[in-house]
């Protein structure tokens, strides 16, 4: 019987308390002043609760409120790269047009072409080969672009024209394996042969003589020597690199070619035709 009261006296106090509550609340809504203090006593000890209860739930708030202000960045996120763009949309165009100019500009001044007539051309594609080293331009037969003219931009000599319908062509680049070039060098006008070693590579050059004065950075250019299929006097590559190594029997030379073959946009072809029978270089 002693436990019997014992257990039950806790749920005694417990409804005592409840009972004490409803009645300060109501007191205090009918205005009571009487009860002010109770009320502030209650207030203290429910403060260590209710700190409790607040901060288990802060979490939960912040993982919500965090879930919306994410969602709202994105947008707004979303909508300043939209601005930025539209922004941006007319400063682009207005580099690119003058990127442009300036590449017209510089076709239009092509001092080692002398008088040999061109025709402007804008590179629209990779040629229709896997196997070679090719761009497609613009401009065809209709243009007076015919195979075997030489293909340069400001910088210096790109390829030569291989193939031409009514208003396309393909022009096969220095780079390409196939192509070889008669270049002059040196203070001496020394010779040699420059081959392609495939896009991005350096280009190669064979009959150097061991003898032959060869500085890095100098420009190479074509030789113009009888039957070749290139005008004298076209830059075709800067010195890479320069060696001879014991027992050779001539210079290692390579060359980084002038023209940036890896982004050509506009190009002259040069109509000029090498003499019947020519065949590289």
């Amino acid at each position: 019987m002693a436990l019997s009261r014992r257990s039950t006296r806790p749920r005694y106090a417990l409804l005592l308390l409840v009972l004490a509550s409803v009645t300060i609340i109501t007191l205090d809504y009918r205005g009571s002043g009487a009860v002010t203090a109770v009320k502030t006593h209650v207030q203290d000890a429910l403060a260590p609760v209710q700190s409790a209860v607040s901060g288990a739930l802060r979490p939960v708030g912040h993982f919500f409120e965090g879930a919306v202000s994410y969602g709202s960045l994105q947008s707004e996120n979303a909508r300043l790269r939209a601005e930025n763009a539209r922004l941006r949309g007319p400063s682009l165009r207005a580099s690119a047009e003058e990127r442009q100019t300036q590449q017209l500009m510089a076709q239009a001044n092509l001092p080692f072409v002398a008088t040999i007539p061109k025709v402007v051309a804008e590179v629209i594609g990779p040629g229709p080969s896997n196997f070679e080293d090719t761009v497609e331009i613009s401009k065809g037969t209709s243009a007076g672009a015919r195979v075997g003219n030489p293909v340069v931009t400001g910088a210096g000599l790109v390829g030569r024209v291989v193939a031409a319908s009514g208003d396309r062509a393909t022009v096969i680049l220095v780079s390409d394996p196939t192509s070889h070039i008669g270049v002059r060098f040196g203070p001496h006008g020394d010779l040699g042969i420059v081959n392609g070693e495939n896009a991005g590579q350096p280009l190669g050059v064979d009959m150097v003589p061991l003898r032959a004065q060869v500085t890095k950075g100098e420009v190479m250019t074509t030789s113009g020597v009888d039957q070749s299929i290139y005008p004298g006097g076209i830059p075709v590559g800067t010195v890479a690199s320069n060696s001879a190594s014991g027992g050779a029997l001539q210079r290692q030379v390579t060359l980084k070619p002038v023209a940036n073959l890896g982004q050509l946009d506009l190009v002259s072809v040069l109509q000029w035709v090498p003499p019947p029978g020519t065949n590289p270089p």
